[in-house]
């Protein structure tokens, strides 16, 4: 079968209707949407084009999915619905499509250990995804976990049967974490605590797990504050950013040896496939794996384009048939590009307090459009140097020789992804401006500032540019060559971290505290 052939066979069951169920479009991770009729303007306190609201936790940065009538998000536990499900946790919430109503929920206390490993109170961040009747996240402990999507309304399907134990704290009165011999904390194997009658004590608001992969303990990850992950279905393989990273000190790697690009068995959760040792990639992350996998195909070749913690953009080819038990393959490299040569290569972790120079990183995703893949970095928006910039590979002379062809420079940092349509390509910074370039060239089209820092992307859809803010400033942009604004309203409910989402004719995002969904009325 032909590598494009691979592609358009998975595809049918991955998307139904006009459903969105993952972070951008499979598997090019465009966040550029085909919906029509959406909303230019809205208002939730008069009711103007607000299909409904749910109320969230208190700190959301997961980005909406939708797929088969739900709609799944990540955020904390601060304003718990389940009484027996209390305490500083992570949250996969899952509503009801049309209405809001909330169907079931994941409910993950924090690691115990240390708060480096699983940063309090900020919640479940990684992005779900949706394939068929499976739902596929990672929770802000660094594991894997598959759910079905029906929640317990058929029954607590197997083989995980302990859904009471794991939404129960591992800690036990007195029990005192592993440490170095400088003071690290450990990360201990997430083993369930003795939960009797766990199977009685499951309600029918928690989620249904199918299954679950401690990272940590079956990949050997160091976690660090939390996972920022969106995984990518390919057959019957996930591939997914593994989240590894510093320490508390933010200038150790404890875990040199640890992959940063996973593959695992979506049936199972079993590891099978990583980047090589060889390739180096862990001794070098400046600060965490955020950026999720994305897929192209390049001259009839598939690549896995995934941009690394070192700050580097590598290519992998996917694996093939599932590899026998108890082996995990090297992924295959297809080609690596280092698009900030001129920064240190080693020892990365000394500049983590320097705002003049340092290594690359990435948060967002690399996005592959028409023969080209795009990705925004530069210095870390936490510790590294005040430098940003979307750039563009080309692939002309064969998938293992990307060339430069453009630069874009951004303001002072950058967590976006990226989105292209009709020619254009839309990004974000720190310092609250949504940039659309050429997409062909880099020249800059229009900068449009709004209020806030960006930590979200922008979503384009029927026309316009949806974007949010750290300050809570929602705007609604004009897609195109003419710089317009068509909306913007300030919401009171703190920061917009997530992207919007655009799904069967709805737009979907959330600040800290709300979930909307948006429809003309």
């Amino acid at each position: 079968m032909k590598a494009g052939l691979v592609v358009a066979s998975a595809t049918a069951s991955f998307v139904s209707a006009a459903d969105q169920p993952q972070w951008g479009q499979a598997w090019s991770r465009n966040l550029a949407s085909q919906e029509k009729g959406l909303p230019d303007s809205f208002d939730p306190r008069t009711g103007k084009n607000v299909l409904w609201q749910a109320e969230l936790g208190t700190d959301t940065y997961s980005t909406p999915v939708v797929a088969r009538g739900r709609v799944y998000i990540g955020t904390n536990n601060n304003r718990p619905r389940n009484k027996a499900r209390t305490g500083d946790s992570g949250v996969l919430m899952c509503f009801d499509e049309r209405d809001g109503k909330l169907l079931w929920q994941l409910v993950v206390p924090k690691r115990w250990e240390d708060q480096y490993l699983d940063w309090y109170k900020i919640g479940l961040c990684s992005t779900a995804t949706v394939d068929g009747d499976r739902v596929y996240v990672v929770s802000s402990r660094g594991e894997v976990i598959c759910l079905d999507a029906a929640g317990m309304a058929n029954g607590n399907d197997g083989p995980f049967t302990d859904e009471a134990a794991l939404a129960t704290s591992p800690k036990e009165p007195g029990q005192q974490p592993k440490k170095t011999d400088d003071g690290a904390v450990v990360p201990e194997p997430l083993s369930l605590p003795k939960v009797e009658g766990a199977r009685a004590e499951v309600s029918p608001l928690d989620a249904d797990v199918i299954w679950r992969t401690d990272l940590a303990q079956e990949a050997g990850i160091w976690p660090h504050d939390s996972s920022h992950s969106s995984s990518m279905v390919l057959g019957d393989h996930l591939y997914l950013n593994s989240g590894t990273g510093v320490d508390y000190t933010h200038r150790r790697i404890r875990a040199p040896k640890a992959p940063s690009l996973l593959v695992l068995d979506k049936k199972t959760g079993r590891v099978l496939a990583r980047d090589a040792v060889e390739e180096g990639i862990g001794p070098n992350i400046f600060h965490n794996t955020y950026a999720g996998p994305a897929l192209g195909v390049v001259g009839g070749r598939q690549v896995i384009f995934f941009c690394a913690g070192n700050g580097i953009v590598y290519g992998f080819e996917p694996i093939g048939a599932t590899p026998p038990e108890g082996t995990v393959l090297n992924l295959k490299k297809v080609f690596q590009f280092d698009p900030d040569p001129s920064a240190p290569k080693t020892e990365v972790q000394k500049y983590h307090q320097n705002r003049r120079e340092g290594p690359s990183n990435f948060y967002g995703m690399p996005v592959f459009v028409d023969g080209h893949l795009y990705f925004a970095g530069g210095g870390d928006v936490y510790w590294g140097k005040n430098e940003a910039w979307l750039k563009c590979l080309t692939f002309d002379g064969g998938a293992d020789k990307p060339l430069l062809a453009w630069t874009h420079e951004l303001n002072k940092h950058t967590l976006s992804s990226v989105a292209v349509a009709d020619g254009l390509a839309y990004v974000t910074d720190s310092e609250g401006n949504v940039h659309c370039v050429d997409a062909k060239t880099g020249a800059t089209v229009w900068v449009q500032p709004m209020d806030g820092a960006f930590w979200s992307s922008p979503l384009v859809a029927d026309g316009k540019v949806f974007a949010g803010t750290r300050r809570g400033e929602f705007g609604i942009l004009a897609a195109g060559r003419e710089k317009k604004v068509l909306s913007t309203i300030k919401l009171g409910a703190g920061a917009i971290n997530s992207t919007a989402t655009a799904a069967n004719g709805v737009v979907f995002f959330a600040n800290m505290t709300t979930l909307y969904a948006l429809k003309v009325k």
